[in-house]
Order: structure tokens, then sequence, then C-alpha cells
């Protein structure tokens, strides 16, 4: 939603991708950095899921533009999908901030994961200005 009317990026297709990539995780669950499954396992296990809802969806349009949109996000080649992976990230370590903050955690094993990741303009100035804000704590 943060980049409705932007001429850089397809809206609509962020709202997909955004809504497809997270499926899987419905059947595997969110697998965090420090969960200790490795990149390889963790797309091995969210293909499967991805395969397991093609089946329940059967042979129909929605399933295979499903599909593609989820082997899109993982390649991450399109301006879209690498907005999508940043925004993804970022959600992560502004989650990681508030249970920080509330709780009075230590969690920079989140913000360790995203170091050096981010792939657009987008995604390294929002993440510069949350990094700005809990430096000020």
């Amino acid at each position: 939603l943060l980049m409705d009317g932007s001429d850089e990026y397809n809206y609509m297709h962020c709202i997909k991708l955004s809504i497809v990539h997270d499926l899987a995780e419905c059947i595997v669950g969110d697998i965090t950095p420090t969960c200790g499954v490795s990149d390889g396992d963790k797309h091995a296990m969210e293909a499967k899921a991805m395969d397991d809802i093609g089946n329940i969806l059967g042979d129909c349009a929605a399933k295979d533009q499903i599909q593609a949109l989820w082997r899109e996000y993982e390649a991450g080649e399109t301006p879209e999908a690498k907005l999508v992976k940043d925004f993804d990230k970022f959600e992560m370590i502004v989650q990681a901030h508030e249970y920080e903050q509330a709780q009075g955690a230590e969690l920079q094993e989140f913000f360790d994961s995203t170091a050096g990741k981010w792939r657009t303009p987008v995604g390294e100035a929002l993440a510069a200005a949350l990094y700005s804000e809990r430096g000020k704590q």
C-alpha cells in the first residue's frame, strides 16, 4: 500500500505478490532466521506447500497465476519481487523492534539477518529510518 501511485512499481502486482508469498507459510509456518532452517530446506518445504495448494485448487487459471506469482517472488528478479522481499524483511525488523520496546528483549539477530540484503532504495531508506529510531533508545 505504501507504493500506491508510484510510477516505478506496478502497484497491483505488488499487492498480489505480497498476498501469495505468504501462502506457503500457512502450511509450513513462518520460518525466521533464528529457526536454524537452511534457505534450501525452507524453499523445498514452501515449494511442496505450494504444490499441495495447487493440488487443492485443481486445474484452473487461479492456480497457475498463484504459482507463477510465488515463483516470481522466490526468484526475486523483477522490480516488484525485489520490493516485496524488502517489505517482508522490513516488516520482520519492525516487529522485532516492537518486541524489543515492549518486552525489553535483545533481538539483534533479526536485524543482523537483513544487513546488506536490501534490494531497493525504498527498502534501504525504510531500514535506515528504523535503525536510526532504534539507535535513539
